[in-house]
């Protein structure tokens, strides 16, 4: 297969332009975007063109670019090209573009002519930022949506953070480089820091605490461990936070809930340690003292680990407590909040949990009975008009619910639906009565997880066409 000059021809690497003088013929819209990427990068610009639009025209009078009021005539060209690093020809003539570029290059000055490959000398990448890390993405000009498309997904694999890293990372070189001149152990130490809690400290602004854990690998300390509570949602992996997804890439052990789908499990690093810790009805596999102390023992062993739960740790997730726990244990935890079942399970359903008409408020609930079978629920303060219920864990209770619900004052004909394993591909959706829905669910074999919302929003459902 021949290759064009589109492939390996265009040859990619990092250019300093930090003052250095680069030439951009054009004023308008095209010249705004690579004006704006050169400003990023600190170069000094000079621009040839009659007329600017008004960010080139506010960059002019704030003194950060130079304005070479004229056309592109061959002897303005001449005249202005020697001696610039680089030249872009960004106006909206592609004919123009092409003779700029051919002057550019009969002087051996590199040239641009945007979106034009073939006259052009250098291309722009597609690029992601963070702080001193550049990442640039490029087809060699044979498809700039499909490297624009390349370049979104990874920004979303890129923490935020990772600018400060890399700046800690610089700062501690040198002094890394004197305490471990064996580059073997040298380069230990460092994948040491970025696998472990160092590189999430840094990245989160805490760099004593990142500049403690580095200095205990130098010393040849094993690194501490962590726990890291995280929100998984309500069950399709798309609703990941990113942070999620980066710290299920990170653990070295994961303990997991009954209600996770395998499909987000999947999303795990391969080689961590899986261990179910879920409940069930009357059973529970791991009782939450022992998910407390394991989750101690393991961080203390300088795991780091994932305490992974559905929807958000916080609401209804136990959080709190095992939180507490690892506070009286001095153990470093993270909380990463998820989409709680509420909100993903109701947005799948086309269920608004607030509506003008008729919800001004939201109330959410469990329908856990006690020991004793009783529901132990603030019954006056749900059974009102304008407002929103959503119970969780209701299903086995859904009978007692709906009587409790009628006999405190609402009506048996309001509102309710019961949602089946919400946002997951086999999401089943009822819609009734108070007075119909436990008929309704049982007659259709209901099962957990499942959340009931009550209320005069589930008359405003909406479903896709």
């Amino acid at each position: 297969m021949t290759q064009s000059s589109s492939d390996s021809a265009w040859f990619p690497l990092a250019l300093r332009l930090d003052d250095a003088p680069v030439l951009v013929v054009g004023g308008g819209d095209i010249a705004v975007n690579k004006t704006r990427l050169l400003l990023a990068h600190r170069a000094r610009i000079s621009v040839i063109a009659t007329r600017l639009v008004a960010d080139m025209r506010r960059w002019a009078e704030e003194g950060r670019l130079t304005h070479i009021a004229a056309q592109a005539s061959d002897d303005a060209l001449r005249a202005a090209i020697p001696g610039s690093r680089l030249v872009y020809a960004a106006t909206d003539d592609r004919a123009l573009n092409r003779h700029v570029a051919a002057i550019a290059r009969g002087m051996n000055v590199p040239v641009c002519a945007v979106d034009d490959p073939q006259p052009s000398t250098f291309i722009t990448p597609a690029q992601v930022h963070r702080g001193a890390v550049r990442i640039a993405i490029s087809t060699g000009g044979a498809a700039p949506v499909l490297a624009r498309r390349l370049r979104a997904q990874v920004e979303a694999m890129i923490p935020d953070g990772t600018g400060a890293l890399a700046e800690f990372m610089r700062a501690r070189r040198q002094d890394v480089g004197a305490a471990c001149p064996d580059i073997t152990r040298r380069r230990r130490v460092w994948e040491a820091f970025l696998d472990g809690a160092g590189a999430q400290a840094a990245r989160a602004g805490d760099m004593a605490r990142a500049g403690r854990v580095l200095d205990d690998l130098v010393a040849g300390k094993a690194p501490g461990g962590e726990v890291w509570l995280v929100g998984a949602g309500p069950g399709d992996p798309d609703l990941l936070t990113l942070r999620a997804l980066r710290l299920m890439q990170d653990a070295d052990a994961v303990l997991y809930d009954q209600l996770l789908s395998p499909d987000l499990l999947d999303r795990v690093r391969r080689d961590a340690e899986l261990v179910f810790v879920g409940k069930q009805r009357d059973r529970h596999t791991m009782p939450q003292a022992d998910i407390n102390a394991e989750l101690v023992r393991r961080a203390r062993l300088g795991q780091r680990v994932l305490r992974l739960k559905g929807g958000d740790p916080f609401v209804f997730g136990r959080g709190g407590e095992e939180i507490e726990a690892l506070m009286a244990a001095r153990v470093p935890f993270q909380v990463v909040p998820g989409i709680t079942a509420a909100n993903g399970c109701a947005a799948y359903a086309g269920i608004p949990l607030t509506h003008r008409d008729c919800a001004q408020s939201c109330m959410f609930v469990t329908g856990h009975a006690r020991a004793d079978g009783v529901l132990d629920l603030p019954w006056d303060s749900m059974a009102r008009p304008g407002q929103t219920i959503v119970i969780y864990m209701g299903v086995t209770s859904l009978p007692a619910l709906c009587a409790g619900l009628t006999r405190h004052g609402l009506p048996g004909d309001w509102p309710a639906a019961i949602i089946e394993r919400g946002t997951r591909p086999d999401q089943r959706v009822f819609t009734g009565t108070l007075a119909t829905l436990p008929a309704l669910a049982r007659d259709s074999d209901v099962g957990s997880p499942a959340l009931v919302i009550v209320g005069q929003v589930v008359s405003h459902r909406v479903i896709s066409p």
